[in-house]
C-alpha cells in the first residue's frame, strides 16, 4: 500500500471582517475554505463513528474517524504544522530517496494531532506502511484524523472515545487480514500491552518497539525485568532530545495554556503544588513561578529534590499543603500520587490536573461513588461535589492536561518526532544481534552528531548564535555536559 503525500498548496489567504458580521451563506466563505472543510458543519456529531459508513475519495473505508468531510480543514492544520517542524521535514527530504523504512509495517498508538500527522506522513515518505490509533481518548483532532484518512492512512480515532472505543480502535489497527506489523510506535504502552495480551504470536515478526512516554517506558522495564520482553525496545522518553526539549519547554508553555483555557483563572498569588520535579515538573514550576504563583514541590528523589530547592521552590510533603493550595498538578508518571484521602482534604474549588501521561496519577476511580456528584461545567472540566457542598475542579478527568485541553508548541514536538523516526530507522535496519530483548536508549551519535537534523540551522533567527558556534556548542555538550541517561531516576518524567 502506498501513501501519496498531497501536493503543496498556495499559502492560505487571510480574510478579515468587521465585528458582529459573519458569513450568512456558503457563497460568503473565502474560496480557500470550502463548506465541506468546516469542522463544525456536521449534522451527525452524536452518531458514533463506529456506526457510520464512510469512504474517502479513493473509495477506501479502512479507517474510522468522526467525519471524513473535515479532511480539507485538517489538511490546512497539517500544512501549518509543517512550517514549524523543520527537523522532521529535513529528515523527510534527506531520506525519502533512500527509503530507509521500505518494507516497514508500523502500527502506532499516539496522540493524533497535526504534529503527529507530519510524523506519519514522513514515515510514509520513507517507505513505511502505517496503521494508527489514539493513545488518549480526548487528544485527537478530528479534522486531522480525517485528513490522514483521506490521504490513505488507516486511522482509527476520534475525540471523546469511550474506553470500549479506545480498545476497539487499537484492535482494528492490529487485527487486520493480510497485514501484520513489524514495528511498534507507542505512547503509554497500551498498544504494546494489547498485542502481548491478545496477539502474542505477532512478536515473532516484530523487530522492535519505540516508546515515547515515561509510563510506557516503566511498563517496558517491568516486562524486561520479568523476562517477558521478547523484542528490542527503544526508550525515547529518556533520550536527551526529549528530556531537554519536549518534557521541559513544551510543558513550560502548555501548562499555562491548559489551565487558562479550562478555568480562565489568574495565576498571580495562587498557591500551587507540583508533584514531581523531573523535566516536566521543572517546566510547570518555572512557568507558574514566572506568572506570580506561590509554588511548592513534592519530590522523592534526592537529586531532583535538591534541584527544586536550588531553584527557589519550597520542598514539602503533599499532606503538609493539601488543605491550603489552590492547584494540584501531578508530573510523576507514577500511580495514585494524589489519593482519595488527599482529595477529601482539599479546600473548596481546588483545581486538580495531571501533566503525566497516565490517568492513574490522580485516583479518579475513587471519586466515582454514590455519595459524590459529578457536574460537567464545560468541555473537559468537571466539578466533583461532596455531600457537605465542597467541590473540586477536575480537569480532563485526570488525563493529560495539555493535549486534552489545549495545544502544544509544534517546534519542540518536531524534535521529539524526529527522535522517534530515527529510533524506528535504527531498530528496523539494525543487523541481527545488535540489540537484545531489552530496553535501549537512542545512540547519542544519532541524536547529536548533526544539529541540522533537529532544525537548528533551519530555525533561522530563533537562534542568535551563528552556525559554527552552535555546532561547537553541540559538540561540547555531546562530550562533556550531557548526563548519561542511566543516571536519571526512571520514576520521574
Amino acid at each position: 500500500m502506498e501513501f501519496v503525500l498531497p501536493v503543496a498548496r498556495a499559502p492560505l489567504q487571510v480574510f478579515s471582517q468587521g465585528l458582529g458580521t459573519g458569513a450568512s451563506s456558503a457563497s460568503d466563505l473565502p474560496p480557500c475554505l470550502p463548506p465541506a472543510a468546516s469542522y463544525t458543519d456536521s449534522s451527525d456529531d452524536e452518531t458514533s463513528p463506529r456506526d457510520k459508513q464512510q469512504k474517502n475519495s479513493k473509495g477506501s473505508s479502512d479507517f474510522c474517524v468522526k467525519n471524513i468531510k473535515q479532511a480539507e480543514f485538517g489538511r490546512r492544520e497539517i500544512e501549518i504544522a509543517e512550517q514549524e517542524m523543520p527537523a522532521l521535514m529535513a529528515l523527510r527530504k534527506r531520506a525519502q530517496g533512500e527509503k530507509p523504512l521500505a518494507g516497514a509495517k508500523i502500527v502506532g498508538c499516539t496522540h493524533i494531532t497535526a504534529q503527529t500527522a507530519v510524523l506519519m506522513e514522513t514515515l510514509g515518505a520513507l517507505g513505511a506502511q502505517c496503521r494508527w490509533a489514539a493513545c488518549n481518548i480526548y487528544s485527537t483532532l478530528n479534522e486531522v484524523a480525517a485528513a490522514l484518512a483521506e490521504s490513505g492512512f488507516p486511522v482509527f480515532a476520534w475525540k471523546g472515545e469511550s474506553e470500549d472505543d479506545f480498545w476497539w480502535c487499537i484492535d482494528r489497527c492490529v487485527n487486520v487480514e493480510g497485514w501484520q506489523p513489524n514495528m511498534i510506535l507507542d505512547d503509554g504502552g497500551d498498544l504494546t500491552h494489547w498485542i502481548y495480551k491478545k496477539y502474542p504470536n505477532m512478536f515473532k515478526k516484530i523487530k522492535g518497539i519505540v516508546e515515547e512516554s515515561v509510563t510506557g517506558v516503566h511498563r517496558l522495564y517491568q516486562l524486561s525485568k520479568a523476562g517477558k520482553l521478547c523484542v528490542p525496545a527503544m526508550n525515547v522518553n529518556d533520550s536527551v532530545t526529549k528530556q531537554k526539549f519536549d518534557n521541559l519547554y513544551c510543558c513550560r508553555e502548555s501548562i499555562l495554556d491548559g489551565l487558562k483555557r479550562t478555568t480562565d483563572m489568574m495565576f498571580g498569588g495562587k498557591q500551587v503544588v507540583v508533584c514531581g520535579y523531573g523535566e516536566v515538573g521543572k517546566g510547570c514550576c518555572a512557568a507558574l513561578k514566572a506568572m506570580g504563583s506561590i509554588v511548592y514541590v513534592t519530590e522523592i528523589d534526592p537529586i531532583c529534590a535538591l534541584q527544586a530547592c536550588m531553584d527557589g521552590f519550597r520542598l514539602v510533603k503533599l499532606n503538609e499543603v493539601i488543605r491550603q493550595v489552590d492547584i494540584v498538578i501531578t508530573c510523576t508518571g507514577n500511580k495514585n500520587v494524589v489519593t482519595r484521602e488527599h482529595l477529601d482534604r482539599m479546600k473548596n474549588s481546588c483545581i486538580v490536573c495531571n501533566m503525566g501521561h497516565s490517568n492513574t496519577e490522580i485516583d479518579v476511580a475513587s471519586l466515582r461513588t454514590p455519595e459524590l456528584t459529578w457536574e460537567r461545567v464545560r468541555s473537559q472540566v468537571d466539578h466533583v461535589i461532596w455531600p457537605d457542598g465542597k467541590r473540586i475542579v477536575l480537569l480532563a478527568e485526570g488525563r493529560l492536561l495539555n493535549l486534552s485541553c489545549s495545544t502544544v508548541p509544534t517546534f519542540v514536538l518536531s524534535i521529539t518526532a524526529t527522535t522517534q523516526a530515527l529510533a524506528l530507522i535504527e531498530l528496523y535496519n539494525a543487523p541481527e544481534g545488535r540489540y537484545k530483548q531489552d530496553v535501549y536508549l537512542l545512540p547519542k551519535k544519532m541524536a547529536s552528531s548533526s544539529p541540522e537534523r533537529f532544525g537548528v540551522y533551519s530555525a533561522g533567527p530563533r537562534f542568535p548564535l551563528p552556525p559554527p558556534l552552535i555546532s561547537q556548542g553541540l559538540n561540547s555538550f555531546q562530550t562533556n555536559t550531557w548526563r548519561a541517561s542511566t543516571s536519571r531516576p526512571s520514576t520521574h518524567t
